[in-house]
């Protein structure tokens, strides 16, 4: 079994930045592939970025294009989400994936493994 768990959310101001963490345990080795979704009170749960099993490959959403930057460092079983210049409706539940494959995706059904969330609030 995976365990992902997730850390770093918080109460930001609008234009802050905050870092997301990524733990996995248990059957880690098992997990390649990995990426983040957020969802926010009300609205589709949706894509935010995602990262390939080496880290050379990385997808983002639109939305979070030049402010989020993605990055995992396999030693320690950890991925990363640098939030930079916030914005409210960045505000969200955010959810870390983790994968059998080794591409980077996109698409949440190609992901085997969920955290268990952890809450970004961007006040303006």
């Amino acid at each position: 079994q995976v365990q992902l768990v997730e850390s770093g959310g918080g109460l930001v101001q609008t234009g802050g930045s905050l870092r997301l963490s990524c733990a996995a345990s248990g059957r880690s080795f098992s997990v390649y592939a990995m990426g983040w979704f957020r969802q926010a009170p009300g609205k589709e749960r949706e894509f935010v970025a995602a990262i390939s099993w080496t880290g050379d490959s990385t997808y983002y959403a639109d939305s979070v294009k030049g402010r989020f930057t993605i990055s995992r460092d396999n030693a320690k079983n950890t991925m990363y989400l640098q939030m930079n210049s916030l914005k409210p409706e960045d505000t969200a539940v955010y959810y870390c994936l983790g994968g059998r494959g080794r591409r980077a995706t996109r698409l949440v059904d190609e992901y085997d493994y969920w955290g268990q969330g952890t809450q970004v609030t961007v006040s303006s």
